[in-house]
């Protein structure tokens, strides 16, 4: 199975490039499955429902997400009606959605596609490590191919989670930073790692948003209003390819598109 992953789509430049390139790269790579970080799409914070069918409507599987998902309240509802759209699964119990969803290929194969965010340097949740044991446990037997989306700020926390789960899940790919590392690899009990994706967003940016702002809030240190760039998008992302029988990754490489 080939699994594409495209990381944290970007205000309306990051839905452009996607909406211009998925279905190119999904059959020029002979791609099963299309999973996306969604958490940034509706102007860079948060995403709303119209945004969300918006995405799903370019050819887009199952969403992920991380500590933004609660910035739009009219998402709430839609979590609870939409489960291929995911949360970070180790937020306590009661809230909307779910952070798992075991997608079916029209071949009839099927991936588990997992959500989890980190606690250093962000909003308070149960710890990932434990809950990603809670949840490869669960998961039925049959479903051997897993990814995970790994939300958190540092990289030491995404790299020893990484380390933790190897062998137990087909992919870890880190989310949030919207900056792309150089560490894709495979670890060695067979799973496809990289710590973090980068964004599908406007690059002539800070992580997405007009540089102008963000310079005079670093030499003021004051508040200031942040609004996303529209200028010089990439689309990037990591292409997977697992062993269906094992569920080990077979190989993993970035792939990147540009757009105006």
């Amino acid at each position: 199975m080939k699994l594409l992953f495209i990381g944290d789509i970007f205000g309306h430049a990051g839905r452009r490039i996607v909406a211009d390139h998925v279905g190119d790269i999904r059959a020029s790579q002979a791609i099963d499955v299309v999973i996306a970080n969604c958490e940034n799409s509706a102007a860079g914070f948060g995403v709303t429902p119209r945004v969300a069918d918006e995405l799903f409507r370019y050819g887009i599987d199952v969403m992920t997400s991380g500590n933004h998902i609660w910035d739009k309240r009219e998402i709430y509802e839609y979590l609870g009606k939409t489960p291929r759209l995911v949360r970070p699964a180790n937020y306590p119990p009661g809230v909307p959605g779910s952070g798992v969803y075991i997608h079916t290929t029209p071949s009839g194969a099927r991936c588990a596609v997992i959500n989890l965010q980190g606690r250093v340097y962000m909003p308070p949740t149960d710890c990932p490590f434990r809950k990603a044991d809670e949840i490869i446990a669960a998961l039925p037997d049959d479903v051997k191919v897993r990814f995970i989306d790994f939300h958190a700020e540092v990289t030491s926390e995404k790299m020893a989670f990484g380390w933790y789960v190897d062998g137990r899940v087909s992919a870890v790919v880190g989310t949030h930073t919207h900056i792309p590392t150089a560490d894709t690899r495979i670890l060695p009990g067979g799973t496809a790692y990289q710590t973090d994706c980068g964004m599908s967003g406007p690059y002539d940016s800070v992580i997405g948003v007009e540089k102008e702002p963000i310079l005079g809030k670093f030499l003021t240190s004051m508040p200031v209003k942040m609004e996303p760039s529209k200028l010089a998008a990439e689309l990037h992302s990591v292409i997977v390819e697992v062993d269906d029988a094992t569920g080990k990754a077979l190989s993993i490489r970035r792939h990147t598109r540009s757009g105006g």
